[in-house]
């Protein structure tokens, strides 16, 4: 037995494809995959209809969004939606451009594998582009940019696509990203989008339990409690044994003189806001109200935890344990408001806050949903920019000054430059998107390009022309360009190193041996 090889044993219903087949498959799977967003790049981007088992609807132009929910059999394929899903994870941004840029990568291989060319020859050109094209991007291309430039920042962090969002969400974005796992976003139908803020401190869906507490109160000193103002009733086997009508009495007695001693030690502390996770009770309330305190029950612990990072107060599990340290103070203003059928209580001007909420206003959930998903890649590149503070120009600049680059050191046909023609890719969709003549901008942002242009002229996402790209200050973050080439070329370079693919399926019919007997008759 020792020394033998390895045998790999097929049986009858093992399926088997390899060689140059399995090769142009895969390489047609990504294809189709990049053709499906190909038209969801640019401002101009077409929106996709997205319906999902249970009969809901999902408009949208974000690849990422659109790749979860399509349904596919072929394991390139599902490799290539794969991606979508890292890069999202990697940098929030590029999506749709990681896909359209691998599905080009593929597709430009196949002439050499038609001419006999070994897929590792291949592999080795693309390592090799790749290799220069991000020394280029980090040496070159790519500018430093100062985060404390706020006009210059705003460029970058623009929530694009079909809405203008208001001016101070863009500018305070940015703030908002050294707390993005305490940003919470709130969306209200209802309004216009121009209504859109975001809020120094928190909001959330509730109202007080009085109504005559206050419901506005400058710079209140806040309690958060983990804990019910209410007699915690016993579990299921709990048995209590009333023999008289003064044992009942007794029993409520002491529930009663229980709720009053929490309440003591709250407003011995003298506060304006009680806010806990748990329930308040009717005596609670009447003590509190007494002593001019509000109390908002039943928080989510999300957001009694951006509360407390947002107000300065320490959420305490038991009202014998409050202290004077634990009261936050560092609120401006708390008021509920009435916005549409619902209130919703506002804890906002704090004095610099840990947490925020960033409110969003729109015609409909659909508008909404959109809106946030456009919001989210905004912070992504606001955290990619304080990650990697350095820029470069959008509109597919960037894509040309490469190809031109890596084109100029490379020899004719070669894998190598088949990489640099793929990059162009990006400035052609973006033409093809905005209804432009291809052919003919395509032609004159080469010429543009090899005549000494920079790196920054660019096609104009609107409207098809050739503009400059730092003048117009579209720009993206290195982090994300650099994410999208290393992903795109690895991705091409893992399929391509493919050539052989082996499935097992059972055998139908009922030829499969299914107890004792079978077995038994298979071994005589």
């Amino acid at each position: 037995m020792f020394g033998q090889q390895p045998i790999l044993v097929l049986s009858q219903n093992t399926k088997r494809e390899s060689g140059r087949k399995v090769q142009l498959e895969n390489i047609n799977a990504g294809k189709t995959i990049a053709d499906v967003i190909r038209t969801c790049l640019g401002p101009q981007a077409m929106l996709k209809m997205l319906m999902d088992p249970m009969g809901g609807i999902v408009m949208t132009n974000d690849g990422n969004a659109i790749l979860r929910e399509i349904t596919v059999q072929h394991p390139a394929a599902k490799t290539m939606i794969e991606i979508a899903r890292t890069q999202d994870e990697e940098v929030g941004d590029g999506t749709t451009s990681v896909i359209v840029l691998a599905g080009e990568m593929l597709a430009v291989a196949e002439p050499f594998l038609a001419q006999n060319i070994h897929p590792t020859v291949i592999i080795r050109e693309y390592r090799q582009a790749l290799e220069d094209a991000v020394k280029l991007l980090q040496e070159k291309i790519s500018i430093p940019i100062d985060l404390n430039d706020r006009d210059k920042v705003k460029e970058v962090v623009i929530i694009f696509n079909l809405w203008p969002i208001h001016d101070s969400l863009s500018n305070d974005v940015v703030n908002t990203v050294r707390i993005k796992s305490y940003a919470k976003i709130e969306k209200i139908p209802g309004g216009s989008i121009e209504e859109s803020r975001v809020l120094n401190g928190v909001m959330f869906n509730k109202d007080v339990t009085h109504p005559k507490m206050r419901r506005y109160i400058e710079n209140p000193k806040i309690i958060l409690l983990d804990c019910p103002l209410e007699y915690k009733k016993g579990e299921s086997q709990t048995n209590i044994e009333i023999m008289g009508e003064q044992d009942f009495t007794k029993l409520l007695q002491l529930e009663e003189e229980h709720v009053q001693r929490q309440c003591e030690d709250i407003i011995a502390l003298k506060p304006d806001i009680v806010f806990t996770e748990k329930g308040v009770s009717d005596l609670a309330q009447h003590y509190l109200v007494k002593a001019g305190i509000t109390a908002i029950r039943r928080l989510r612990k999300t957001d009694n935890n951006r509360l407390a990072r947002a107000c300065g107060a320490t959420i305490v599990n038991r009202t014998e344990e409050l202290k004077e340290s634990d009261i936050g103070t560092l609120a401006g203003k708390f008021e509920i408001k009435k916005i549409g059928d619902e209130y919703f209580t506002f804890v906002t001007e704090c004095k610099s806050p840990k947490a925020c909420t960033i409110l969003l206003r729109g015609a409909s959930k659909d508008i909404l949903n959109e809106i946030e998903r456009n919001l989210q890649d905004a912070l992504h590149v606001a955290k990619n920019l304080v990650l990697n503070p350095r820029l470069v120009c959008g509109g597919g600049a960037v894509e040309m000054a490469v190809s031109q680059a890596l084109s100029a050191n490379a020899a004719h046909n070669t894998p190598y430059r088949a990489v640099a023609q793929a990059l162009e890719i990006i400035p052609r969709t973006l033409a093809q998107n905005c209804g432009a003549n291809t052919i003919r901008t395509l032609t004159a942002l080469r010429a543009r390009h090899a005549a000494g242009a920079g790196a920054a002229a660019g096609i104009d996402g609107e409207t098809g022309e050739i503009v400059d790209m730092a003048v117009k200050g579209i720009w993206e973050p290195l982090a994300v360009k650099l994410q999208v080439y290393k992903t795109a070329v690895e991705t091409a370079i893992l399929l391509l190193r493919i050539d052989d693919i082996v499935s097992g399926s059972k055998k139908k019919g009922g030829n499969e041996p299914s107890g004792p007997a079978d077995m038994a008759a298979m071994e005589n």
